[in-house]
């Protein structure tokens, strides 16, 4: 994992310290992690018990030992304020508030931050796979958290200087468009030129309520796909109007929710590379013929289909066209897939595949499976007309939003416009931080009152505490802070713990990326904007005697949610 500048000297301290006790250690054995209470110190490390277990002796005898000696090795750094030994070989280690402080500046000043974490991944590529909804089908509820968690991978990667790419891979191949075809001849009721994206689905989920009835039409459904692979223009003619409709609905979105995407192709872009990849697939000696389908083994692994019985593509062939694509085009040291759980062994056959053909990025690949949107009693289905319409959640969030609007004194003083903007943006805030700020890879279970939540761990919450930053930073008449030198001596415990967050935020960004995880940043801000709000509320800034100070504090607590905010894809709002 990439590390701060801080985590390095640390490591070069405790590594210099150890060696001149006569041990040897790897620095990648050191490991240093923030205790869950700040009482306890801004750093751990276990080094002791890593140590104690090697040698056979005493780990807490040996973390004495260490933290006798530590002192010698930190005195140029100007680092380590004290550490302490705690439990059966921790070493709590607790940094100079001046660190603090210097760390905190390069935050307040938000270009030198950026800077300094657009250097980690300079001159390197990520390709972000992400949203990927199906064409002919409303964006539902299900699409937001690829959306949602693809979009703040993307931001998080390309905030540590990473070159990304966004590539949308539409679903707009496949046998389902045979069953589409034949509900739009069979039930369709006006033509397709004048059907919305509604029409289509509820003709797809006709399509599933008949064939029970009658098993003979998926047998159609076949027949016309065949002929849209063969070409036939009746069969592409309502294909392309249904993918059509559907991007006309994606793109309002898209836009409802600030997403913006590099590229768009769908499976059918990948169509004419068929041919060229199974070729390779088969020259590379990693086929075989199955019941007359080509198929490929593995060693682990169940095997998969690259080309059926009737010479119908899989999906296989068309994701491993998108890769030969990606690597020819953009050449990505990574490439990232942002899709449910539920494909985990699909995409660990396709990187294998990949790895066979040499197509294998320099960092890999990761399939960040995240868990799925869930009924308390199941997951969604299209076919049975179970999915919740992403713009129905918005609206339901937007009414929310403005009644909270409609109490507070700030909007009476805003225009009709800046109100409606207002509350758009609360109510898309809402909605994305509640996805955001979970484990990518836990299922989330569709909870109206969570969803629309307006209080405490939220987007609103976030944004809320940020407009607060702002109409302190507008009240003031101390508008730069590069004169504060040093950490006032009077500094209170609200503003202690406050200071003792900031230095953290580098990391958790980070981390964010080495996890594919923005819950991480989610987490980190709230965390921040708790502190300030309870220092907000007993101590008074402007107008104090330590108002440059508190100030300083609020700037870059102001700076910290701003930055978090738009990595996760949320709006800063001014006034709130």
């Amino acid at each position: 994992m990439m590390q701060t500048d801080i985590v390095k000297q640390l490591t070069e301290i405790v590594s210099q310290t150890i060696s001149s006790m006569g041990y040897k250690i790897d620095s990648d054995e050191i490991i240093f992690e923030h205790p869950a209470d700040s009482n306890f110190g801004d750093y751990s490390t276990n080094i002791g018990m890593i140590l104690g277990k090697r040698e056979k002796k005493n780990p807490k005898v040996l973390a004495q030992e260490i933290l006798v000696k530590i002192s010698a090795f930190s005195q140029e750094s100007g680092l380590i304020e004290k550490a302490e030994v705690a439990g059966n070989g921790f070493i709590n280690i607790f940094l100079k508030n001046e660190v603090l402080l210097r760390q905190a500046e390069v935050i307040n000043y938000e270009i030198e931050f950026r800077n300094k974490l657009n250097a980690y991944g300079k001159g390197k590529t990520v390709v972000v796979d992400y949203s990927a909804p199906n064409i002919a089908k409303p964006f539902g509820i299900g699409h937001l958290r690829s959306t949602n968690i693809g979009q703040a991978i993307y931001n998080i990667y390309k905030f540590l200087g990473w070159n990304c790419i966004g590539d949308n891979h539409l679903g707009d191949w496949g046998t389902q468009f045979g069953k589409l075809i034949v509900a739009v001849k069979k039930w369709g009721k006006k033509t397709v030129d004048n059907m919305t994206v509604d029409d289509l689905e509820k003709l797809y989920v006709k399509f599933h309520e008949e064939e029970e009835k009658e098993p003979g039409l998926i047998e159609e459904a076949r027949e016309w796909f065949s002929k849209l692979e063969n070409g036939d223009s009746e069969a592409k003619s309502i294909w392309q109007k249904c993918v059509d409709i559907s991007l006309l609905e994606f793109d309002r979105v898209y836009d409802l929710l600030g997403v913006k995407i590099d590229f768009a192709y769908g499976e059918s872009f990948y169509l004419p590379m068929l041919e060229d990849v199974i070729n390779d697939c088969i020259k590379k000696g990693i086929t075989r013929k199955s019941e007359g389908a080509l198929i490929i083994e593995f060693e682990n692994m169940p095997p998969i289909i690259l080309k059926k019985t009737n010479e119908a593509t899989t999906y296989l062939a068309r994701d491993l066209a998108a890769i030969k694509y990606r690597k020819e085009t953009w050449n990505p040291d990574l490439i990232v897939y942002e899709v449910g759980s539920d494909q985990n062994l699909y995409f660990r056959q396709v990187f294998a595949v990949a790895k066979m053909l040499g197509w294998m990025p320099k960092d890999g690949f990761k399939h960040i499976g995240h868990g799925l949107i869930r009924w308390k009693d199941g997951k969604f289905s299209t076919r049975k007309g179970q999915t919740i319409h992403l713009s129905e959640v918005i609206y339901r969030a937007k009414e929310m939003a403005t009644a909270v609007a409609e109490k507070s004194s700030v909007s009476k003083e805003m225009t009709s416009t800046e109100k409606q903007e207002m509350i758009q943006e609360v109510a898309i805030g809402a909605i994305k931080f509640n996805d955001l700020s979970s484990d990518p890879r836990k299922d989330v279970i569709f909870d109206w009152d969570k969803i629309m939540s307006l209080d405490g761990d939220s987007g609103p919450y976030l944004q809320y505490t940020y407009a607060r930053c702002q109409s302190v930073l507008a009240k003031t008449r101390i508008l730069e802070q590069k004169n504060i030198d040093s950490v006032p001596l009077s500094i209170n415990e609200d503003e202690l713990q406050l200071l003792r967050e900031f230095y953290k935020f580098e990391e958790k960004i980070i981390e964010s990326s080495c996890r594919f995880s923005p819950a991480v940043v989610a987490e980190y801000i709230l965390s921040v904007a708790r502190k300030f709000n309870e220092f907000y509320g007993k101590n008074r800034i402007v107008e104090s005697k330590e108002e440059a100070f508190r100030v300083f504090l609020t700037k870059t607590t102001a700076s910290i949610i701003r930055i978090g905010l738009v990595l996760l894809g949320l709006k800063p709002i001014e006034k709130m």
